[in-house]
């Protein structure tokens, strides 16, 4: 596979995860060739999200649809996805993140999950199903039961209710972090109606029973996008990222290439799990006229 076309799914299924949470919300979105844009907006002051999706000629052209959106919308911030490096927003007042590598991974199985998506541990198994949460093994091999390093009982589950699906929200808000988001207030972030969106998937891992970790999944009928992995702080060390990312990959299409973009903490436990470098992106971001 092209490494081009791949960074094109990976792009492709950003904009349509935000075109989902837009959805969600209620935001405007536009569409444009090459260009996603969502008004994530509860006041004025919050963000929009620009993403990149296809290579440009001209970056004078997309700097001029930032300007052209900004000033329909009313907004100021703005988080903008340049996966092709070619742009230069400080005269936008937008200040650069640090590169991050986006990543894909091929479809096949993950290494230490089982065929049904399982990873259990007998002598820790349990079945019943309350609250949205599938916790019957039999069960499309969900909940994913192991041990956590220090040898505590490790699940993870499919959030399949606005209960549970809060669980996931504020192990994101507090574990990613998602310090606009905070201190958590429900449905904020992720609200109910997003379980209703074709392709979007919410994960929690817990930790004897207590929330510990989370991821979302989206799957465009081409590729699963992988976004939040986050883990609580005081969770961190106890191999919940990789057991809820195993769960997420293996239940998630494994027929279809997984993307996601990598922080520096992030990038080796996800070349472990089989993802490998397409390029890297530049984020921008701006929150003031002057950045």
């Amino acid at each position: 596979m092209n490494t081009n076309r791949r960074l094109e799914q990976a792009n492709d299924n950003s904009a349509a995860f935000w075109l989902a949470q837009a959805r969600a919300h209620g935001w405007q979105s536009r569409v444009r060739p090459g260009l996603t844009a969502v008004r994530c907006a509860r006041t004025p002051g919050d963000s929009q999200r620009f993403v990149v999706t296809r290579p440009y000629a001209e970056p004078a052209d997309v700097e001029q649809q930032l300007v052209e959106l900004q000033a329909e919308w009313g907004t100021i911030s703005f988080t903008l996805e340049d996966p092709y490096g070619g742009l230069d927003l400080t005269r936008l007042g937008a200040v650069r993140m640090p590169l991050m590598p986006v990543m894909t991974r091929e479809p096949g199985p993950v290494d230490g999950a089982t065929a049904d998506g399982s990873v259990a541990d007998s002598s820790v198994v349990g079945g019943s199903v309350a609250g949205g949460w599938v916790t019957d093994g039999r069960d499309a091999g969900l909940p994913v039961v192991s041990r956590a390093h220090d040898g505590a009982v490790l699940t993870v589950n499919e959030a399949l209710s606005g209960d549970a699906l809060a669980l996931v929200e504020r192990t994101v808000v507090d574990g990613f972090p998602l310090p606009a988001r905070q201190p958590w207030t429900r449905g904020e972030a992720l609200p109910e109606r997003l379980l209703a969106e074709p392709g979007c998937r919410a994960w929690l891992g817990r930790v004897d029973g207590a929330p510990a970790g989370a991821c979302l999944t989206y799957d465009d009928g081409t590729s699963t996008g992988v976004y939040w992995v986050a883990t609580l702080p005081d969770q961190r060390g106890r191999g919940v990222a990789r057991a809820v990312l195993e769960a997420a990959l293996t239940r998630a299409h494994p027929d279809r290439p997984a993307t996601l973009v990598a922080t520096s903490v992030g990038e080796p436990l996800y070349r472990k799990l089989g993802f490998a470098g397409q390029g890297r992106t530049s984020w921008w971001t701006r929150t003031s006229p002057r950045g």
